[in-house]
C-alpha cells in the first residue's frame, strides 16, 4: 500500500465541520486536524507534513514556512490571504492558493438579493401585479408612446446604489459581500473583533467602524455575527433605537443574535424599513415566534426563509471534497486553481 501524504488541517470550526472535512478527504491523504492550535503545536507538526490547509484565517509566517521542510503547498480555504507571508512563500518556492468557499458565496448572494428585495419592496409589488386588480384603472395596450409607469402608485421604492452598508461580523462571507458591492458604488463599513490590515481594507474598498457608527450611518445592516454568549440578542430594542431611521436589516448570522420581539416592534414602528431573516432563535422556527405573525401580514416588508442562505447542500461531505482539489492537482502535476503565488 502506498504511503499516504500527511496533511495538517488548521481550522477554527467545530467538531461537526471537522468531521465533514475529514470524511471528504481523498484516500491518498492522512489528515491531521487541529482546531485553534498554539503556534508551538503547529511548529511541532509542520516538519512532518506534505501539505498545509488553513481554513479562512490564521497566521502563516516565514518562520513556520522555514520549519516546514517538506511542505509542497499551502491551501487557504477562502479568499483571505492577508495573514500569510506570501513573499516568504515565493522565496521558498512554496505555492499558495486560495479557494473561495461555495457556501460563503451563496450566503453573500442571498444577503444582497434580500437587501435589494426589501429596498424595492419586492414582496408587496409582486402581490399587486399578481392580483391584477381593476382598482388601478382601465388597461390600455402599450405602445412606443403609451405605458403606465408605476400604475399602482407605489412610494419609497429605492435602490442599493450609493447606499451605506454596514456589516456586523466580517469574515469570509463579508469578503464575498464586499467584492459584490463594489459594482453598486456603496460605502461599506464593517465591524469585527480585530480590524483588517489597511492594505486589505483598501483592496476590498471597506472601512472599519465601531458598532455605534454602523448603527448611525448604515442604510443597510448585514448581520453575520455568530452565536456567542456576548452576542445573544445583541440586536435588541436598544440596538434598533440607535440605528438610522428607516434602515434595512438582513440577517444570516447566528440565530440568537437577533431579538425577534424587538425586531417586530422596530418594523411596526418604522424604525426598520424592512428586514430579512434566515436564521432564528429556535429552528425549525416556532409557530409562536413574533416574526411569523408579522410575516403573514401581506403588507409587511419582512422576509423570513428556512435557513437556506448557503444553499440546499450546505455542509454536505461531498462538497468538502473540494477542499482538497489543489492537493490532488499538485500530485498529478496539473495546474493549481486560484493560485496566489
Amino acid at each position: 500500500m502506498a504511503e499516504k501524504h500527511q496533511v495538517l488541517f488548521l481550522t477554527q470550526r467545530g467538531l461537526w465541520h471537522q468531521n465533514q472535512a475529514i470524511s471528504a478527504a481523498p484516500p491518498e491523504f492522512d489528515i491531521i486536524m487541529r482546531r485553534d492550535p498554539t503556534r508551538e503545536e503547529i511548529l511541532t507538526i509542520l516538519p512532518k507534513v506534505d501539505f498545509l490547509i488553513s481554513e479562512r484565517v490564521g497566521v502563516i509566517d516565514a518562520d513556520m514556512l522555514e520549519k516546514a521542510g517538506s511542505l509542497k503547498l499551502v491551501q487557504r480555504l477562502g479568499r483571505q490571504t492577508w495573514d500569510i507571508d506570501l513573499d516568504a512563500a515565493t522565496k521558498m518556492g512554496i505555492p499558495v492558493c486560495c479557494l473561495p468557499i461555495a457556501g460563503c458565496q451563496l450566503v453573500a448572494e442571498h444577503m444582497i438579493l434580500h437587501a435589494l428585495a426589501l429596498i424595492k419592496r419586492t414582496r408587496e409589488v409582486v402581490q399587486i401585479a399578481q392580483a391584477a386588480s381593476d382598482e388601478w384603472g382601465t388597461p390600455k395596450e402599450c405602445t412606443e408612446d403609451y405605458f403606465a409607469y408605476n400604475w399602482s402608485g407605489r412610494k419609497d421604492i429605492g435602490g442599493l446604489f450609493g447606499k451605506t452598508v454596514g456589516i456586523l461580523g466580517f469574515g469570509e462571507i463579508g469578503v464575498e459581500i464586499a467584492l459584490r458591492l463594489c459594482g453598486f458604488d456603496c460605502e461599506v463599513i464593517y465591524n469585527k473583533r480585530h480590524p483588517l490590515p489597511s492594505h486589505t481594507e483598501e483592496s476590498l474598498k471597506i472601512k472599519y467602524a465601531e458598532i455605534a457608527e454602523i448603527q448611525a450611518k448604515s442604510d443597510v445592516i448585514l448581520n453575520l455575527l455568530p452565536d456567542f454568549p456576548e452576542t445573544y440578542h445583541l440586536l435588541d430594542a436598544d440596538f434598533y433605537q440607535h440605528c438610522k431611521w428607516g434602515a434595512i436589516l438582513v440577517h444570516a448570522g447566528g440565530g440568537t443574535t437577533v431579538d425577534p420581539e424587538a425586531t417586530k416592534q422596530a418594523l411596526q414602528s418604522g424604525q426598520l424599513y424592512g428586514a430579512s431573516l434566515d436564521t432564528f432563535n429556535w429552528e425549525p422556527i416556532r409557530s409562536n415566534d413574533p416574526l411569523v405573525t408579522l410575516a403573514q401580514d401581506k403588507d409587511s416588508n419582512l422576509l423570513i426563509t428556512p435557513h437556506i442562505a448557503a444553499g440546499a447542500e450546505e455542509g454536505d461531505a461531498y462538497s468538502r471534497a473540494y477542499d482538497y482539489i489543489n492537493l490532488v492537482a499538485y500530485l498529478k502535476g496539473e495546474p493549481l486553481k486560484f493560485r496566489v503565488v
